[in-house]
């Protein structure tokens, strides 16, 4: 029996299990689909408090992970694949495992939607990004690609314009996801561009390690070009990792957790923190400070429990 699980491993779950545990609850924190969440995936942070010179997102998550560690955390790899969450203690499947908790802390976090090419698999972290407000400073003066047509694309898209030379917005349709006045906002950019019935093809060059272009296929004309960018910000959206609780936590309608007073969900003992019920500000740092505040909130459940 477990006082406190922490279902994922990025900032929040890590931030939850360093407060957990200092707590003396000793949480068990299990890694979930991608061990140490969307940093694990960045190269150089340089937006995280504390570290001047900035730091590298691997390192920093395992940071995290030892001081978490020191104070009596546990990590146990694998991904829940079942919830129970009818009644206390809860139950999780990790594995064909069966776990037990008396609190449970949802960190698990939403996984961007990529293109599924394999030169943006070996690219992300080099050129390759799904966050313009974490590397688009990395780029000033050059240009990029902003590839989707909803208004996760219209922002990072202006949102560059504030570092880099120009912004190329690629989208593989001739109508938008976007509202009204995002796409206006975007379109009265002078320097944003649109090539619209388009999708990008291939990025290049891993060989390099680095982007140094983009080739574009009109799905109309089937024409192909080749576009000299430095970077490709994929917008296509995000996918909250949060389907195996679908019918016994609150979510919106595109499955990320609704919270209340904080970290809260509508079962008592459950909290959510960071991206799986942020879909609006998605940074390292407050995915931590949500990870706080669960922790806290799960201690005082706790305190407060008969059971």
């Amino acid at each position: 029996m477990r006082d406190v699980v922490i279902i994922g491993s990025g900032c929040a779950g890590l931030t939850a299990a360093i407060y957990a545990a200092r707590a003396n609850l000793r949480p068990l924190v299990i890694d979930g689909i991608e061990i140490g969440g969307q940093l694990s995936l960045t190269t150089l942070v340089e937006n995280f408090p504390g570290f001047p010179e900035g730091v590298q997102g691997p390192e920093l998550i395992q940071r995290m992970r030892d001081q978490a560690a020191r104070f009596g955390a546990e990590y146990q790899a694998g991904n829940v694949t079942a919830a129970d969450l009818s009644k206390r203690p809860f139950t999780l499947t990790l594995d064909g495992q069966t776990v037990e908790t008396r609190s449970l802390i949802i960190a698990s976090g939403a996984s961007a939607r990529w293109l599924g090419l394999a030169s943006e698999k070996a690219l992300i972290g080099k050129g390759v990004s799904s966050c313009a407000t974490c590397d688009g400073f990395f780029f000033r003066g050059k240009k990029v690609l902003v590839v989707g047509g909803g208004d996760s694309a219209m922002e990072e898209g202006i949102f560059l314009t504030r570092f880099v030379s120009s912004v190329e917005i690629v989208h593989r349709r001739d109508q938008f996801r976007a509202s009204k006045i995002m796409l206006d906002r975007a379109r009265h950019n002078e320097k944003i561009t649109f090539t619209l019935d388009t999708v990008v093809d291939d990025i290049l060059d891993p060989g390099r390690g680095e982007v140094v272009g983009a080739k574009l296929r009109n799905v109309k004309t089937k024409a192909v070009t080749e576009r000299d960018v430095s970077a490709v910000f994929v917008a296509i959206g995000h996918i909250p990792n949060a389907a195996i609780f679908k019918g016994q936590l609150e979510m919106d309608a595109d499955g990320y957790l609704k919270t209340h007073q904080g970290v809260r969900t509508n079962v008592p003992g459950v909290f959510a923190c960071g991206d799986v019920q942020d879909r609006v500000f998605r940074q390292a740092v407050t995915a931590a400070g949500t990870g706080c505040m669960a922790a806290i909130e799960a201690e005082r459940f706790l305190e407060s429990s008969d059971e």
